[in-house]
C-alpha cells in the first residue's frame, strides 16, 4: 500500500475560470438547479429540477428542451455514439422513467426519443441510485437503492427488440455500474455499500465473481481506459482499490471521504471532503453542506506524484471534455483545468532534478525516441555533475543512437574515468554504431587496464553480439603487442593478409604461417605466395617449394575432406601458373631447379617462362662443370631441353642465352631453327672452320643461293692455301650458274694464293658455254628476221594489191558455197547462214577467234604485267640467274610503252586511213616471237 503523503505534488493543469463570450468576459453562470451532469460527443450534459435538459458547447452557448415534467435525476451520455440516456420523473412519487434519446434526429426542434420505459426492478417502487450503458447499445444496467439491478438486454433504443431482467438482488443499495468488454466477454461491475461483485454477461446464467467485502459511496466509482486494462476503481475512504474481473488488483492509501472519483487520461481524479464526517453509513451522507470545502487531487498512479491539487466550494460534477476538465460548482460557477503540455511538465521536473520521473512521464505520454534521448543525457550530465559517473555513464547507455557519441567520450576522457568509458564503448559495439576509430579507442581501453578477460571476452563474441572494425581491431592489437588475440581475431574474420603479417614479420613463426597458406582456398593461396614467398623461401625452403609444386599442378586446401572434393564433381583442382613464381626462388637455385623439372613433368605444356629459366641454370651448370663426362651429360640435357616438343621457345631469349655461355651445339641448332642459314656459315667463318663453311653451303646452298657466293668471298679474302675450298665452291657455282664469270675472277684477284689454275677449268667451261649460247642466239636471229620479212610482205601485198577470194567451199560446213556468201581476208569464207549461226561477232572471222583471242588475251595479260614491280623484284631476288628475269620482263614490255606500229617506214599518208578492222586483223595474224 503506498502512502500518498510521501508523492510529490506538481502543478500540471492551469485553472481558469469559464467566461460567459457574451457578457463582457464575466464569468459563465450555470443553469439552476443542476440535478445530473455527463458530457461527450462534443458537449456537456446537464439536467436539472425542473425536468430540462441543458446542452452545453464548446463555445458555451446553452441549449435547453423539456424532457421530464418534474425532474431529471441520472444522465449517460455515450461516447461514440449519439444516444443520450436519461432517468428523470413525469409524476410525483417515486416513479423514474428511463428515456432514449437520438440526438442525431429531431421532433420538433428537440432530440427524438426513441424509446420510455419505468425503472422499477419487479413490482416495487424504488429510486435509481446509478445507470451504465454499454457502448455496442446491447446492455444497460440500471442500479436501486434498495440493492437491485436491472439489466436491459438487445437494443436498448427499442422496446421491441430488448428484454429486461433483474440481474442483480440484495439489500444494500447500488452506489457504482461499470461495463467492461475484453474481447468478446462482456462483464458488468457493481459496486454497493458492503460489496464489490462482477458479473459476465458473453456466459450463460451470468456467472458473478464477489470481489470484495467492502463497497463505496455513490459516484465513488469509476472504470480505467483500456490501456490500463479496463479496471473498476472503487474508492473507500482509507484505501482506492482497483478489479478485475475475476480479482482484486493493486490497492493505493489515499485516505479522505471521498465524494467524486474519475478517470482522466491516466490521471486518478478524487473529490475529498477537506472536514471529514465520522457517518458514513447512511447512503445519503455524502451531501454536503451549503459552504463545505472541498479537495480535488489528481493523482498520476503509474509516476507516483499529484498532478493537481486544489480546493473547491461545493462541487456538483467533474466532466471532462474537449481535451480538458470542466468542474461544476453550486454557486453555478464552470471551471475548467487544461493539462500542461508534456515539454512544460518535463522542464518543470528538471528545474528538480526529477530525470526518473521526468522519464516515467516520457514514456507513458508516448514521447519519440528524440525526447527520451535528451532526457537520458540531462540526466546523465546531472549525475556527471554530482560525481556519479556510474550512475552517469548508464543514462548516457541509453542516449546511444541518438546523441552523438564523441560527447561522451569527450566527458570521460578529459575525466580520466577508463572505466566507465569502456562501458560505454561496449554498449556502443553491442549495438553496431561504433564506427573505427570507436573500436580502436574501446580496445585501447582494455589494453591499459590490462583486462585480458575482457579483451578475449570482446574479441570471441559472435558477430551477431556485437559488431566492430575487425581490421582496426588487429591493427590495435598488434601495436599493442596482443599478437595472439590480433592472430586469433585475424584467423576467425578470415583477414589471411594480417594473420599472415603478424605470424611472419612478429611472431617469425613461419611453418605455421606456411600450414596456415596451404589451408586457404586457390586465390587466397596464391595471392599470399606471392606476397610472402620470398620470405618463406628463405626460412622454409623445402616446404614452400613442396606447397608450390602443390599450387601449380592441382591445388587442394589441406583442410579438405573427400566429401567435399566429391561435392566437387568434375570440376578439376585449380592451377596457378608457375611462371610467376619463378622469382621467388631467386636465391635458391637448387629448389628453382627441382621445381621447375617438376613442372615440366606434371605439366606437358608448361608456361614459356619456365623452360627458359630451366634452360639458364642448366647452362650455367654446363658453363662451370669442369668433369669432362659430366659435362657431355649436362650438354645432351641442354640440347634435348631446346629440341623439347613442348618447348616452343623465344627465339631471341634462348640464343642470347646460349651465346652468353658460349653453348656452340645450342647456338647452332638455334640458327637453323629460325633459318638464319648465313649466321650459320658467319658463325663458322668467324671460328676458321673451312670444311664447316663449306659443309653449310651444301646444306644450306639450295634454300640460299648467296651462300655460295660469300663462301666464295671468305675463302678469297684468306690468304692462306684455300685451293681445295674454292674449288670446291667454284664448281658448285659453275653446275648451278650463280655467279658472272667476271665478277668470278674479279672475287678471286683478291687472294694471292689464287692461281689462273684454280679457275682454268672454270673459265674454260664457261667459254664454252658462251660460244654456244652466242651460236644459237644467232640462229634464232635469222629465222626471225625472215619471218619478219615475210610479215612484212604480206602486210605490203594487202596495201597495195587486190584481195582474190578465190574459195569454193564453206570453210565451216566444207559445201560449195553459194550466194549469198561472207569472205575475210584470212581467206576463210563461209555460207551466210552458217556465218550467222557460229559467229560470236559480225567483224570476227570465227575459225581465227580462237587464235585471235589467245593473241589478244597474251596482249592484255603484258599490259596488266607492266606494274607488277613486288613480283618482278621477288622473281629477281629467286632467281639464279637474274639477267634471264630482267630480259624477259624487256621482252614482255614492262618496261616500254606497247606501240603499235602498221605502217612501214617511209609509208605513205593515205595509209592512216586504212579500215580498222583491217588493221586488227593484220596485227592478229602477224605471227610474233617474244
Amino acid at each position: 500500500m503506498a502512502a500518498f503523503l510521501q508523492w510529490r505534488r506538481f502543478v500540471f493543469f492551469d485553472k481558469e475560470t469559464v467566461k460567459d463570450p457574451g457578457d463582457d468576459g464575466k464569468g459563465f453562470t450555470l443553469p439552476a438547479g443542476i440535478s445530473a451532469c455527463d458530457s461527450g460527443r462534443g458537449h456537456i450534459v446537464l439536467g436539472d429540477m425542473e425536468g430540462q435538459i441543458w446542452f452545453l458547447t464548446r463555445s458555451m452557448q446553452p441549449t435547453p428542451f423539456q424532457a421530464y415534467k418534474l425532474r431529471v435525476t441520472h444522465l449517460f451520455q455515450l461516447k461514440q455514439h449519439s444516444i443520450l440516456v436519461s432517468v428523470g420523473q413525469d409524476e410525483q412519487g417515486i416513479n423514474p422513467l428511463v428515456k432514449v434519446w437520438n440526438l442525431d434526429k429531431r421532433d420538433s426542434g428537440n432530440p427524438l426519443c426513441t424509446r420510455i420505459f419505468p425503472a422499477i426492478p419487479g413490482n416495487k417502487p424504488t429510486e435509481v441510485s446509478c445507470l451504465s450503458v454499454h457502448e455496442n447499445l446491447n446492455f444497460m444496467a440500471i442500479g436501486f437503492t434498495d440493492g437491485s439491478v436491472v439489466l436491459t438486454k438487445g437494443d436498448i433504443t427499442r422496446d421491441r427488440h430488448s428484454k429486461t431482467l433483474t440481474l442483480h438482488e440484495g439489500t444494500c443499495p447500488i452506489t457504482g455500474l461499470a461495463f467492461r468488454q475484453s474481447g468478446k466477454i462482456t462483464n458488468l461491475f457493481i459496486a454497493t455499500l458492503e460489496k464489490v461483485l462482477c458479473y459476465t454477461l458473453s456466459l450463460k446464467e451470468y456467472p458473478r465473481v464477489e470481489l470484495d467485502t467492502h463497497g463505496c459511496a455513490l459516484r465513488c466509482t469509476a472504470l480505467t481506459d483500456p490501456s490500463q486494462d479496463s479496471q473498476f476503481i472503487v474508492a473507500g475512504d482509507e484505501c482506492v482499490y482497483l478489479y478485475q474481473p475475476d480479482e482484486r488488483g493493486p490497492c493505493f492509501g489515499f485516505e479522505g471521504q471521498k465524494l467524486l472519483v474519475h478517470w482522466y487520461r491516466g490521471y486518478l481524479l478524487l473529490l475529498t471532503r477537506i472536514c471529514k464526517t465520522p457517518n458514513k453509513s447512511e447512503f445519503g451522507s455524502r451531501e454536503t453542506s451549503p459552504s463545505e470545502k472541498q479537495l480535488l487531487t489528481v493523482y498520476d498512479l503509474d509516476n507516483k506524484f499529484i498532478a493537481y491539487s486544489a480546493a473547491f466550494d461545493d462541487v456538483i460534477d467533474v466532466l471532462a471534455e474537449w481535451g480538458s476538465l470542466y468542474i461544476l460548482t453550486r454557486d453555478r460557477r464552470l471551471c475548467v483545468l487544461q493539462e500542461k503540455d508534456t515539454q512544460t511538465k518535463l522542464e518543470m521536473l528538471f528545474k528538480k532534478n526529477l530525470f526518473v520521473m521526468a522519464i516515467n512521464l516520457a514514456k507513458n505520454q508516448h514521447l519519440d525516441s528524440d525526447g527520451l534521448s535528451e532526457i537520458f543525457r540531462q540526466y546523465g550530465d546531472h549525475l556527471y555533475v554530482k560525481g556519479d559517473h556510474d550512475g552517469a555513464i548508464q543514462q548516457y547507455i541509453r542516449t546511444i543512437g541518438k546523441l552523438e557519441p564523441s560527447y561522451v567520450i569527450r566527458k570521460f576522457l578529459d575525466a580520466q574515468r577508463i572505466h566507465n568509458l569502456t562501458a560505454y564503448l561496449q554498449a556502443l559495439h553491442r549495438q553496431s554504431l561504433a564506427n573505427a576509430d570507436h573500436t580502436t579507442l574501446l580496445l585501447n581501453c582494455y589494453t591499459k587496464l590490462k583486462d585480458s578477460s575482457k579483451l578475449e571476452e570482446f574479441i570471441m563474441t559472435s558477430e551477431s553480439e556485437v559488431h566492430f572494425d575487425v581490421e582496426i581491431a588487429i591493427k590495435v592489437l598488434r601495436q599493442a603487442g596482443y599478437y595472439s588475440h590480433a592472430v586469433f581475431l585475424a584467423e576467425k574474420h578470415t583477414h589471411h593478409e594480417w594473420y599472415l603479417k603478424i605470424q611472419l614479420e612478429d611472431l617469425k613463426n613461419y611453418q605455421e604461417a606456411l600450414c596456415y597458406i596451404g589451408r586457404l582456398p586457390f586465390e587466397q593461396a596464391e595471392s599470399n605466395m606471392k606476397r610472402y614467398g620470398k620470405t618463406l623461401m628463405h626460412h622454409v625452403p623445402e616446404e614452400t617449394t613442396r606447397l608450390l609444386k602443390g599450387l601449380c599442378t592441382d591445388y587442394r586446401p589441406s583442410r579438405e575432406t573427400p566429401a567435399d572434393r566429391e561435392s566437387l564433381g568434375h570440376t578439376l583442382g585449380n592451377k596457378a601458373n608457375s611462371e610467376e613464381f619463378i622469382a621467388i626462388f631467386v636465391n635458391n637455385p637448387r629448389e628453382l631447379r627441382a621445381f621447375l623439372e617438376h613442372m615440366m613433368e606434371v605439366e606437358a605444356q608448361s608456361p614459356q617462362g619456365v623452360y627458359d629459366t630451366l634452360l639458364e641454370l642448366r647452362l650455367q651448370d654446363w658453363a662451370h662443370e669442369q668433369d669432362a663426362q659430366e659435362k657431355n651429360s649436362l650438354q645432351e640435357a641442354v640440347l634435348s631441353l631446346l629440341k623439347s616438343e613442348n618447348y616452343s621457345t623465344v627465339f631471341d631469349k634462348a640464343l642470347v642465352l646460349c651465346q652468353m655461355h658460349n653453348f656452340k651445339e645450342g647456338v647452332l641448332y638455334l640458327y637453323e631453327q629460325g633459318q638464319l642459314y648465313q649466321q650459320i656459315m658467319h658463325y663458322h667463318m668467324q671460328n676458321e672452320e673451312y670444311g664447316k663453311v663449306v659443309e653449310a653451303c651444301q646444306r644450306y646452298g639450295e634454300k640460299e643461293a648467296c651462300l655460295w657466293e660469300q663462301a666464295l668471298g671468305y675463302f678469297a679474302r684468306k690468304e692462306e692455301d684455300c685451293k681445295e675450298y674454292i674449288t670446291a665452291v667454284l664448281q658448285h657455282i659453275d653446275r648451278n650458274n650463280l655467279m658472272p664469270p667476271l665478277l668470278v675472277v674479279q672475287t678471286l684477284a683478291h687472294n694471292s694464293t689464287a692461281t689462273l689454275s684454280v679457275i682454268k677449268d672454270y673459265l674454260i667451261n664457261k667459254l664454252q658455254q658462251e660460244s654456244e649460247q652466242i651460236s644459237e642466239d644467232e640462229r634464232k636471229i635469222r629465222e626471225y628476221r625472215v619471218e619478219t620479212t615475210q610479215l612484212r610482205q604480206e602486210i605490203e601485198e594487202l596495201r597495195s594489191s587486190a584481195k582474190i577470194f578465190q574459195k569454193t567451199k564453206c570453210s565451216m560446213c566444207n559445201s560449195p558455197l553459194e550466194l549469198p556468201s561472207v569472205h575475210f581476208l584470212c581467206s576463210h569464207s563461209f555460207h551466210q547462214h552458217c556465218f550467222e549461226s557460229y559467229a560470236e561477232s559480225e567483224a570476227e572471222c570465227p575459225t581465227c577467234a580462237p587464235d585471235n583471242r589467245k593473241v589478244m588475251d597474251m596482249l592484255r595479260a603484258q599490259d596488266q604485267k607492266r606494274d607488277l614491280h613486288e613480283h618482278f623484284h621477288r622473281q629477281l631476288k629467286c632467281s639464279n640467274d637474274g639477267f634471264s628475269v630482267v630480259a624477259d620482263y624487256f621482252g614482255r614490255g614492262v618496261f616500254n610503252k606497247l606501240t603499235l606500229i602498221t605502217d612501214p617506214p617511209g609509208g605513205k599518208a593515205g595509209a592512216a586511213s586504212l579500215d580498222s578492222d583491217l588493221q586488227r586483223d593484220l596485227l592478229i595474224h602477224t605471227k610474233r616471237t617474244v
